[in-house]
């Protein structure tokens, strides 16, 4: 990372909102459910499934999670309406709740999946920070037998329990994606060495496909892509046995080398009038694209 990246990642709260904004319409879909489908649509036409996600984690009121419930059970209703086929939903269970009153978000999540149920649909589980973990996994634990086909999870390579969390849950019908996560967390619980975050993604990538889990392979590194398509090959799997994600707007370059490839490839797509500290939090993660934005604030001066 250049020093003056960096720097710009620690003034990313003064970088005025239209700048972020034209950052934000290459990875966010728009503020609206119309914005999603106009994207996911075009997603189809290019070979591509989508995954949409409503802006919108870490509420301060139960009102706010129940807001947000309601919200993705008319989301999935759409989705349907619409025939979407290739379209699922993604939730962080912060934007239920999950902080403020964990058996409020088990009833919310519950309630989602029986829309998502209602109209064969499916739901991932985002992870979200260290202080989520525990509480996430478990709610997926207690859905996924309630509704099985119904609901996946997420496990972040970057976290030293990952491993131990792919044996626990790795099972006929386990669904996972697996990433390597965003979240900057302490030594003792994290590696922070990309290398052996990379081994991780792959080792426990290996685990799970070989215990016939299904995977959702979370990456825009092409090494692990690389590892992924070996190890594929290696287990023997079917097309319909595995599928590649990626985020809207990174290296479109790759997605449709996978895409040409033949493998199934699942796009996450973000959207809602949450739209600004989304943006932000994505600029600190990556102060390069940062940089790119402080670049263009100077071009319009």
């Amino acid at each position: 990372m250049s020093l003056f990246n960096c720097a710009v990642s620690l003034v990313l709260p003064v970088v005025p909102k239209p700048i972020v904004r034209q950052f934000s319409r290459r990875y966010i879909a728009g503020s609206t459910t119309q914005d999603a489908f106009r994207v996911a649509k075009s997603l189809a036409r290019d070979g591509a499934m989508c995954t949409l996600d409503i802006l919108g984690e870490f509420i301060e009121s139960t009102a706010a999670a129940t807001s947000n419930a309601r919200a993705y059970e008319e989301l999935i209703r759409k989705i349907h309406a619409e025939a979407l086929a290739e379209t699922n939903v993604s939730v962080k269970l912060s934007a239920l709740g999950l902080l403020l009153d964990p058996r409020l978000c088990l009833d919310l999540m519950r309630n989602v999946l029986t829309v998502a149920d209602e109209h064969r649909n499916f739901v991932r589980i985002d992870m979200e920070d260290s202080q989520c973990t525990d509480a996430t996994l478990e709610v997926y634990r207690t859905l996924r037998d309630e509704f099985p086909g119904r609901v996946g999870v997420v496990l972040q390579s970057r976290l030293r329990r990952t491993l131990r969390d792919a044996e626990l849950l790795s099972r006929d019908g386990a669904n996972f994606r697996l990433c390597k996560g965003i979240y900057l967390e302490p030594r003792p619980i994290a590696f922070t060495d990309p290398e052996l975050i990379r081994g991780n993604f792959v080792l426990v990538l290996e685990h799970m496909l070989k215990r016939g889990a299904y995977v959702g392979i979370a990456t825009h590194d092409e090494r692990l892509v690389w590892e992924a398509l070996r190890i594929i090959r290696e287990v023997g799997l079917r097309r319909d046995q595995y599928e590649f994600q990626m985020l809207l707007g990174v290296d479109e370059e790759l997605r449709g080398i996978l895409l040409r490839g033949g493998h199934r490839l699942r796009v996450y797509v973000p959207f809602g009038e949450h739209w600004y500290p989304y943006s932000v939090r994505r600029l600190r993660e990556n102060p390069q694209i940062a940089g790119y934005a402080l670049k263009a604030m100077f071009r319009r001066v």
